[in-house]
């Protein structure tokens, strides 16, 4: 079978061959720094040596080229100062004490700066054994946040199954601290909070500060587990690993515990300074996670009632034809099971008069019309602002789903436009893989 390169693929030539080595080409930084440096340096031995106005009188246009090039070379310099102030002493380090701070900036600098991976694992552990010597609190948003930036460089540089290894033990602690805390709220044994000592010795003047109270703290804390999570479940899923199951597991464990938490405080109340929830699109978002899970999993009857709980929470409306489009897919592939045995069931009148497999699958298939039918709606209704890509891609994929349902129900003719619609507004947007997959079911149709 023919095989075609890659367009950057240059064939190798034959300096390998003859035992030669090509010096590396200079890299367009450095072709940059050393054009600046070359000119300001001539421009710098023309003023020393030449009076400026001779020059000036003699050759203007030299004069005026060094002028420029010293004050390119000064800005050069300025803008590198103030760049490496800016983001070395930003907040995300002076919040740190100097030492923990110090060894972040090392990290962060073998990180991306000047990537060397052992220099920066010691630097990242350094700043963690730092923040137990200064007294920092584990459990603090600065101390888990060095924990997370571990897990996210590790995943940078393809080391997944470390990135988990940080977030799960991560997630754990988070885990055992809330149900310390809950058992010992359950008890009436939870300490009391002191406040923040006043101001050390010579820094009279400062008001004491409330510490966070244990509440406050649980619900930092659960909030966080969930999101690591449903970060987890990424990361399990993703091709490197491919461990979908426990990626599954995750995510019904964050969704749980969202919605638990939610339901929580509508019958109970708020506690004494628990402050807010998760959002709705965060909880949404969680949903949709999961959803997308069973139906990897060919667990359509367990996608659809998730994908109408994120419908019922979404705001954006080309999201919301999005996930029209998702309850579309999910009808069209729901499998035939005992009317009342399916969450959805409940809001399908149909399930009360189906009296053969072939009725309920014409039912799910009517449904699934009908929906991909308004995510094409939706799609097609925001303008300006509101209106982004997102919108587009979900009319390319409905338009195309809306034909694989046609086909199903044996309308071919109806069919085949859908498609030639999908693939037309796929190649009007640059969808290419959206345009094969619906070209692919086209040509997969039956001859008129």
């Amino acid at each position: 079978m023919k095989s075609t390169a890659p367009a950057d693929h240059e064939p190798e030539h034959s300096s390998k061959q003859t035992g030669q080595t090509k010096p590396p080409s200079p890299s367009l930084k450095s072709m940059i720094w050393h054009g600046i440096k070359s000119d300001a340096s001539r421009a710098w031995y023309v003023i020393r040596n030449t009076s400026f106005r001779e020059v000036m009188r003699r050759n203007p246009g030299e004069a005026f080229g060094a002028i420029v090039a010293v004050a390119g070379a000064i800005a050069v310099f300025i803008y590198c100062v103030y760049a490496y102030y800016t983001y070395f002493y930003s907040r995300q380090f002076t919040r740190y004490p100097e030492p923990v701070a110090q060894a972040l900036r090392k990290a962060l600098y073998f990180s991306n700066h000047d990537p060397d991976p052992q220099r920066a694992l010691k630097y990242y552990k350094q700043a963690l054994e730092l923040c137990d010597q200064e007294g920092l609190d584990h459990f603090s948003d600065d101390v888990m946040g060095i924990k997370i930036q571990v897990a996210a460089w590790l995943e940078k540089i393809e080391s997944y199954h470390n990135a988990i290894t940080v977030l799960e033990n991560l997630l754990n602690d988070c885990k055992r601290w809330v149900e310390v805390m809950e058992k010992s709220a359950a008890e009436g044994t939870l300490p009391k909070l002191e406040p923040v000592p006043a101001a050390k010795e010579g820094e009279a003047g400062v008001p004491e500060q409330p510490r966070e109270g244990w509440w406050a703290k649980r619900t930092r804390l659960l909030a966080k587990a969930v999101s690591i999570s449903v970060k987890l479940a990424n990361l399990y899923s993703d091709e490197h690993v491919l461990e979908r199951e426990v990626a599954h597991e995750r995510l019904v464990w964050a969704v749980e515990t969202a919605l638990k938490e939610t339901q929580r405080r509508a019958k109970e109340g708020l506690k004494d300074g628990e402050g807010p929830w998760m959002s709705l699109e965060e909880i949404g978002g969680s949903l949709e996670a999961l959803a997308y899970s069973y139906q990897e999993k060919s667990q359509y009857h367990l996608a659809v009632p998730l994908f109408f709980q994120a419908l019922r929470l979404c705001q954006d409306p080309c999201h919301i034809a999005l996930l029209m489009n998702n309850i579309s897919t999910s009808f069209a592939e729901h499998p035939l099971i005992p009317p009342g045995d399916a969450p959805v069931h409940a809001m399908m009148e149909e399930s009360k008069t189906w009296a053969t497999a072939a009725e309920q699958r014409a039912s799910y298939l009517a449904a699934a019309q009908r929906w991909a039918q308004n995510a094409i709606e939706h799609a097609s209704q925001p303008q300006g602002d509101r209106r982004t890509s997102e919108c587009d891609r979900a009319c390319a994929v409905a338009l195309s789903n809306l034909g694989s349902v046609l086909a199903m129900l044996g309308k071919n003719s109806e069919a085949r436009a859908k498609y030639e619609q999908s693939i037309a507004l796929s190649k009007k947007f640059g969808f290419d893989d959206y345009a094969a997959e619906a070209e692919a079911r086209l040509r997969s149709l039956p001859e008129a």
